[in-house]
């Protein structure tokens, strides 16, 4: 699922091709990806939009009537120029045509969760970003350990959860981690001041870096193409040591780490009801 840096460098890529242009017409192709039902979906017609932002992982199309289309791309979800435009084009969700230039909203795969909100006014107090923590680079070291000191759960899971850090995925917690040669599982609440400064600047180099990759792309890219230290790096040599990146294998996701540099040389438990390192 594209993180901060992917869904930020393509905001800015939308802004420069739609920003300032009239919107001529608002297609829903598919109802099922629009998630909310007032205002209507086409209550921007003849606004402007004024730019694409960022929120966590949702983009922000935002009008000059007040009108916001928030938009959750999940796993397979892409918003790209649509020359063709089909009736009924494959894996099509919406379309938003200003002029004689449209852009169409597809999600392939088979997860199906990709989805519009339609809001009229500020959309951060409604659903669904009404529920998100701060966004996981805009906290400063005291701030991050007041927030974390209150997670009694595996640092791997609370970067991840968007109630208390926005914007961070699988990928981006694991190079966090990495980089802070900490480990996946280590408790957060009960972090050092030492560790937790580790973390700060972790936090800020791992999406500073990755944000400014993704903006040197004309598109979002796939999740095996974006520069890594250990995310979808299992049995290769660590980038700092003579080590082995090694794994721990769930259901839905994969934790990546190196033991010499965040272990101490410990192998992590491979299940879930095994006594894992704190």
């Amino acid at each position: 699922m594209p993180e901060m840096p992917e869904v930020q460098a393509h905001a800015e890529r939308l802004t420069t091709s739609m920003g300032g242009r009239e919107l001529t017409s608002f297609e829903l192709l598919n109802f099922a990806s629009l998630k909310t039902y007032n205002p209507p979906p086409d209550g921007a017609k003849g606004a402007t939009l004024v730019d694409v932002t960022r929120r966590g992982k949702y983009l922000l199309m935002n009008f000059d009537n007040g009108h916001v289309h928030t938009v959750h791309l999940m796993q397979g979800g892409r918003i790209r120029p649509d020359e063709k435009r089909s009736r009924k084009p494959k894996f099509g969700l919406a379309r938003w045509v200003f002029g004689d230039e449209a852009w169409l909203f597809t999600e392939a795969g088979t997860e199906r969760k990709a989805g519009i909100w339609v809001s009229d006014g500020d959309p951060t107090d409604i659903e669904p970003l009404n529920v998100l923590g701060p966004e996981a680079d805009s906290l400063d070291l005291q701030a991050l350990t007041e927030l974390l000191g209150s997670h009694s759960r595996r640092l791997h899971g609370v970067l991840r959860d968007q109630r208390v850090l926005a914007g961070l995925g699988r990928m981006l917690a694991n190079e966090i981690c990495y980089e802070a040669n900490l480990s996946p599982f280590a408790n957060a609440s009960k972090l050092t001041g030492e560790d937790m400064a580790a973390l700060h600047a972790a936090i800020g180099a791992v999406v500073s870096a990755a944000t400014d990759h993704e903006r040197t792309l004309d598109d979002i890219g796939k999740s095996v193409d974006r520069p890594s230290k250990v995310h979808n790096r299992s049995g290769e040599p660590c980038f700092d040591c003579d080590d082995t990146v090694r794994t721990v294998e769930y259901r839905r996701y994969t934790v990546f780490y190196c033991p010499t540099e965040q272990t101490a040389g410990k192998l992590l438990a491979d299940n879930t009801t095994s006594k894992f390192l704190k």
